[in-house]
């Protein structure tokens, strides 16, 4: 530890700093604990041993190799989506259309990427396949943006109804227009294995992992150190504020729907691009959804979101295989992130009634 470090501490204002960490650190990983206590009870109605569940669960996506690499994959396009939403968040925007922008830059990169390899070098087809998907994320975010930006409608209403318009529309490309003919259930075309994303050091990984880090630290750099993510701060915290210190509202709001939605897209590419190869009618992991209590309970901080997305990464990894083994649904991850959920809005609430209490 540094001397400056160590000063920080022994100043009347060091103790002041650490008892904050203390606190945001307890309010963050409080209720992950208490949600698996309460899926455990749930597991016990089940008949189901919640220990020995959890330890499997665990022991997959941590102990197992295949399972550890599984889970280090599968964080690539979850942390797109976790730099997606503190963008959208820390702006003050409620982008909950994240699924269909998953969707619509997973199907435009499993449609057109395998054409184009057959063209180019294999990596002027990914990055393009990459490029497709962010575009077309950002461009399904562009309608919520304009009616917010100019006709002040609430992006929540909006984005949840591109996100039901979204998910159907995907389904349809798929069935109709970008369907694999040369196969019977109704899919893209199927990028070749060798032709997707490389692979981190020998290992199954996909560098889809390195995007997302890049992603959400590049995110995090921005959002906290720059004057533009200052501007989308103070746009978040009042409006009003900003409009009167000459800011410009409307076109800082496309920005962010843009960035966001577009982040959003990138994440279904990368899913594609870098594991699937192809996208099948019907398809929806709904990501988007399940990664939004996890940056709240991050607190919109990007180091934060790495680490519970890792932790969303082995749940859902180990549930997986937990549904073969032990008869557990694989959805079962999802109840516990429902009940995480609650769990969160309890704990705020509570949070917001004592320093209501403490202000009096």
């Amino acid at each position: 530890m540094s001397a400056g470090s160590m000063a920080d501490i022994d100043a009347p204002g060091g103790n002041g700093r650490l008892r904050d960490l203390g606190t945001a650190c307890a309010m963050s990983i409080g209720p992950v604990i208490v949600a698996l206590l309460l899926s455990g009870l749930i597991l016990l109605v089940m008949q189901v041993n919640p220990l020995e569940y959890y330890a499997y669960v665990f022991g997959r996506g941590l102990l197992s190799p295949t399972g550890v690499q599984a889970t280090l994959t599968r964080m690539g396009p979850l942390l797109l989506i976790a730099a997606s939403l503190i963008v959208a968040f820390r702006a003050g925007i409620w982008n909950l259309g994240g699924d269909a922008q998953f969707l619509m830059g997973a199907v435009l990169a499993a449609a057109w990427t395998p054409l184009l390899v057959s063209h180019v070098p294999v990596s002027v087809a990914l990055l393009a396949g990459l490029g497709v998907s962010f575009i077309f994320g950002a461009i399904w975010g562009l309608i919520p943006a304009i009616l917010r930006a100019c006709q002040g409608v609430n992006e929540i209403i909006t984005t949840l109804m591109m996100n039901f318009l979204g998910i159907s529309l995907a389904s349809v490309l798929v069935k109709l227009v970008y369907f694999d003919p040369d196969t019977t259930v109704p899919q893209t075309r199927t990028l070749a294995v060798a032709d997707r994303l490389p692979t981190l050091f020998g290992t199954t990984v996909s560098s889809g992992l390195l995007i997302g880090l890049v992603a959400i630290l590049i995110v995090h750099f921005v959002m906290t150190r720059t004057a533009f993510g200052l501007r989308l701060r103070v746009v978040g915290a009042n409006p009003g504020a900003a409009v009167h210190a000459g800011l410009a509202v409307p076109a800082l709001t496309v920005s962010v729907f843009a960035i966001s939605a577009g982040l959003g897209g990138l994440s279904g590419g990368v899913a594609i691009l870098g594991q699937y190869g192809n996208v099948r009618a019907d398809w929806n992991p709904a990501y988007s959804l399940s990664i939004v209590p996890l940056v709240f309970l991050a607190r919109f901080n990007g180091f934060a979101s790495i680490a519970f997305v890792a932790l969303f990464s082995i749940l859902s990894i180990g549930s997986e295989s937990a549904a073969r083994r032990m008869g557990v649904p694989n959805y079962f991850t999802l109840v516990t992130v429902a009940i995480l959920l609650i769990v969160l809005g309890v704990t705020e609430y509570m949070g917001a009634r004592r320093r209501q209490k403490a202000g009096a």
